[in-house]
């Protein structure tokens, strides 16, 4: 395994190493505007959400790598301390890579990037109008991590009103994770997007108070069939399935067709249980794998 010493690296490099490992990172594409007037946009990956009561995000625009200049974005909120907080889909993505251009202050990128400004009801930065999301905040605090080149200005914002495009939420009125399409920032020019094939759910250990993986009996614990993502799935159980459940799913046909195939064979019999429990896994049948192992 590489080890490495930040404090031995260029923030050139520290900065690569980081920005491909801690990713994929959601998009703060922020308006801002200045004393005079003047309008600036511009994306940050740097930027989620800490706080939900009251509901705060923080975005962080660091000193230029290259020499150690600072953003607009954050010389405009040192200003006037408001901002919206526009969140970015990939209808929209190149577009916005388009405002991280450096133009010189006082040249307004949604022009240059060709986006709607639209104006928002409490603070004075315009919202963007192709934004699936928009969020108008009030700067409460800027902190200041250092005066070097990539040091981050954390900005906390307060959100004050969320606008979202109908377009996007389910029947339940709420966001549809599908619909609003989310692209997210990964190391040097790559992205990703959030696509209907890409997602899958992880059922809460909040909700149920688990066994444990190390409560898992160590024949199932140490298989080499079943993944560490399984031993994850089998220990968020709050109870092992009775013996009567056990007995009740053995007429189950996959299981018995095992069952009846490897009489007086333990070894294979365990194998090609944990491999039907790991298909049952995969399909989120987590109470019937059980059963299966068990049996």
């Amino acid at each position: 395994m590489l080890s490495l010493n930040p404090s031995e690296l260029t923030a050139l490099e520290l900065q690569n190493y980081l920005q491909y490992a801690i990713a994929p990172r959601p998009i703060c594409f922020v308006s801002t505007i200045d004393s005079a007037g003047n309008v600036n946009l511009s994306p940050f990956s740097f930027f989620n959400m800490f706080s939900t009561n009251p509901p705060v995000c923080i975005f962080s625009p660091a000193r230029r790598v290259r020499d150690n200049t600072t953003k607009h974005s954050l010389e405009n909120v040192l200003e006037v301390p408001e901002c919206v907080i526009n969140i970015v889909n990939y209808d929209m993505v190149r577009q916005t890579s388009l405002a991280s251009v450096e133009y010189p202050k006082g040249v307004n990128e949604f022009i240059k990037a060709g986006f709607t400004p639209l104006a928002s009801e409490i603070v004075k930065p315009p919202r963007v109008a192709e934004s699936p999301v928009q969020m108008e905040c009030l700067v409460q605090r800027v902190i200041p991590l250092g005066e070097n080149a990539g040091a981050g200005n954390l900005v906390l914002a307060e959100i004050k009103r969320i606008h979202i495009r109908e377009e996007i939420l389910d029947d339940a009125g709420k966001i549809d994770q599908v619909k609003i399409d989310l692209v997210a920032r990964l190391g040097g020019d790559w992205y990703c997007r959030v696509t209907e094939e890409s997602l899958f759910q992880v059922e809460k250990p909040v909700r149920t108070l688990g066994i444990g993986v190390d409560a898992i009996p160590s024949a199932i614990r140490n298989s080499d069939i079943l993944t560490g993502n399984n031993l994850g799935q089998l220990g968020n159980v709050e109870q092992l399935p009775s013996d009567d459940e056990i007995a009740q799913f053995q007429s189950d046909p996959e299981l018995k067709q095992i069952l009846d195939a490897t009489i007086g064979d333990n070894t294979n019999r365990e194998r090609e249980l944990h491999q039907y429990a790991r298909k049952l896994l995969d399909e989120g049948r987590v109470a019937e794998a059980w059963k299966v192992l068990l049996s």
